[in-house]
């Protein structure tokens, strides 16, 4: 699998009630926005990328990326941002048979995510796959097929599904597992005070 035939879809399509509203990846973490830093580490990983992102899309265009809001409506949560890369690639990428998805508050995100990802899919023969840390999978970060959008749409339409394990849990997941020394890449910044970490930690010169 070519990183060509694998578009991209950051998710940052939530309220962000933890972090107090707001966009969680504008904030700034040494000088520049979170959703800066992981365009920089996503971009390389594959072909076209997208932004899943609802309200106005003017905020992102300084990124100049696609937004696409969620095709589902009523903060749905990130299952509706992988089915709206999904319905995106479809229709703008047709050369694109997969979707790796990044939250975008992640700061620290490996820049060999969607390698290993494609690695574990050919390895296990699997349908899909997700990260996982420390023991704990992390399946906003994934590798998504795009003929599953259908199925997807219908689960979260006619179910109601809106938990990604759930719908994960249907196929045959494969696993890409990733150290957390010194830090777990997928340290999320949900809280101020995670943000507060994350300017420790690149202080202290253990993440870049």
């Amino acid at each position: 699998m070519r990183t060509e035939a694998v578009a991209g879809v950051l998710l940052a399509g939530g309220l962000s009630r933890r972090m107090g509203g707001g966009d969680k990846s504008l904030r700034t973490l040494g000088g520049r926005t979170i959703l800066e830093r992981i365009i920089a580490t996503a971009r390389p990983q594959v072909g076209p990328l997208v932004l899943n992102a609802n309200g106005d899309p003017a905020r992102f265009a300084p990124y100049g990326l696609p937004v696409a809001a969620d095709v589902v409506e009523g903060f749905a949560g990130p299952l509706a941002g992988v089915l709206t890369g999904l319905e995106w690639a479809r229709a703008n990428a047709p050369g694109c048979a997969w979707v790796a998805s990044f939250a975008t508050d992640a700061p620290f995100i490996p820049g060999d995510l969607v390698a290993r990802l494609v690695a574990a899919v050919e390895r296990d023969g699997a349908d899909l796959a997700c990260a996982q840390s420390g023991g704990q999978e992390h399946p906003v970060f994934g590798l998504w097929p795009v003929r599953l959008a259908d199925d997807l749409r219908r689960a979260m339409v006619e179910e109601d599904m809106r938990k990604v394990d759930a719908w994960t849990g249907r196929y045959n997941l494969a696993i890409a597992d990733f150290a957390t020394d010194p830090v777990d890449p997928f340290f999320n910044t949900n809280r101020p005070a995670d943000l507060e970490e994350a300017e420790r930690l690149l202080a202290a010169g253990l993440v870049a």
